[in-house]
């Protein structure tokens, strides 16, 4: 072991090959807390060369690497497996490749290193007008990288769509440490397989992205924010429906529950957001100007509906939706299961979730991202280690026509079950193109394809 540490200094300095169980700890445990493992050692490198270095000298001795961007992840990912007396992998944390280009204003495009936050690359583009169209509450820590890798979507899906429909082009370097890139920005380029798409969601398995074209989209101020209370699920998405009908434009589409605002209140001090007690809410952005304000004050859903206008005021609503997570953390260790359903299927669902979940002994917090069918179900109860509840909840996802992951990815902590959404063939064609790509297997493994039992 010492000779690989000290190869990988030597590409990477020994500020940035980090070995001490104290430092690596926070490298080695996801945020849920449930996912956690041991390195050998955790490597910081500056660009995308000591990157390809590093998988250079990983790949010649045989070495696992796993890949970390901001390690917001919630199904184990970007971190390790193995204990102490079996550490095998090197954790490759990206957070160092923090380049960020002048934004080409012209073709509304931006180049960002894998390292870069999804707050400051949103900030970069608002400094030019633009917008970058993926947001979450995790902005401040998730990376380029990291949400390019899962595919993640977040409050702006519902009008940008995930980032798959936001990225361009990647640089990222390959199993063996040689890199391609494709940074070009352009729009039309039908030259063959498009690697940038199949790296996207690719959780680390296939390449390791170093940086990213990435679209960027003009910037729509929001008109105003509306939260309302609603009976069920099926009202928050009526209500959805139509206001979508009568305004211009629905730029984020949010749903949460009693039970969560429950948590939130408790953990943070908020006031009650609206003047009567309601079951589920149904948080909205609005943009466009026009005369919809009297329409939509006449919809029966929002005659007690909060309504902001400013941004100070908006961001007060959003607090509700967007401190569940740390929120239903505080309450304990949550087994956090990201579903995605047909609009038309997502009601009988939720009909369906309570009988599942109580008879495994738990609670479930549901919210989500409604515009797009997306629904977290955190579980608390369960010991981390029991995976009984998050099969059942699965099991009753596809059984309505529904995905595991929607914008998560598949981690460690989904593998066993990517049956229930993939079929045979689509697997199948899967492991064909990680076996081609990382004939080793020695990028992220374990992670979206389970191990193949012998």
């Amino acid at each position: 072991m010492r000779d690989l540490i000290d190869e990988l200094t030597a590409v990477a300095g020994a500020d940035n090959v980090l070995t001490s169980p104290d430092v690596t700890a926070g490298y080695t445990a996801d945020w849920t807390r449930r996912f956690q493992g041991v390195a050998r050692c955790v490597v910081r490198p500056r660009d995308t060369g000591q990157v390809a270095a590093v998988i250079g000298v990983c790949a010649n001795r045989g070495v696992p690497v796993v890949p970390q961007g901001g390690n917001t992840g919630l199904v184990g990912g970007g971190v390790p497996a193995g204990d102490a007396a079996n550490a095998q992998g090197v954790v490759i944390s990206l957070r160092r490749l923090r380049r960020l280009d002048p934004v080409d204003t012209l073709a509304s495009q931006v180049t960002a290193g894998a390292g870069v936050t999804i707050a400051a690359l949103r900030e970069h583009a608002a400094n030019a007008g633009l917008e970058y169209g993926v947001d979450l509450a995790s902005r401040d820590s998730a990376t380029v990288g990291g949400t390019i890798a899962t595919n993640a979507g977040g409050i702006l899906t519902v009008r940008y769509g995930h980032t798959r429909a936001q990225l361009l082009g990647v640089e990222a370097v390959l199993a063996d440490g040689s890199v391609i890139s494709r940074l070009g920005g352009i729009h039309s380029d039908n030259s063959g397989y498009e690697l940038t798409q199949l790296l996207a969601g690719s959780e680390g398995t296939l390449g390791i992205v170093t940086a990213a074209r990435l679209r960027l989209h003009r910037a729509e101020p929001v008109s105003l924010t509306v939260l309302a209370g609603v009976p069920d699920i099926g009202a928050a998405s009526a209500l959805l429906a139509e206001v979508r009908s009568l305004v211009p434009a629905v730029r984020a589409a949010e749903y949460f529950e009693a039970a969560g605002l429950t948590l939130v209140r408790r953990h943070t001090g908020l006031p009650a957001p609206l003047a009567a007690d309601y079951p589920a809410f149904l948080l909205a952005d609005i943009t466009g100007s026009g005369d919809y304000h009297e329409r939509l004050a006449s919809l029966p859903f929002l005659t007690d509906a909060s309504v902001a206008v400013d941004s100070q005021a908006r961001a007060a609503l959003w607090a509700y939706r967007e401190r569940h997570t740390e929120s239903i953390s505080a309450a304990g260790i949550p087994h956090k299961l990201d579903l995605a359903f047909p609009p038309a299927r997502i009601a009988a669902f939720r009909a369906d979730l309570d009988e599942v979940v109580t008879d495994a002994g738990a609670q479930a917090i549901v919210f989500g991202h409604i515009g797009a069918g997306n629904l977290h179900v955190n579980v608390l109860g369960p010991d981390p280690d029991d995976d009984a509840v998050d099969e059942a909840v699965f099991a009753l996802a596809a059984a309505h026509g529904g995905t595991i992951s929607a914008e998560h990815g598949i981690g460690r902590a989904k593998a066993g079950a990517l049956h229930l959404s993939r079929t045979p063939a689509e697997i199948a064609a899967m492991r064909a193109i990680k076996s081609g790509l990382d004939p080793a297997g020695l990028l992220n493994p374990g992670v979206l394809l389970a191990p193949v039992s012998s």
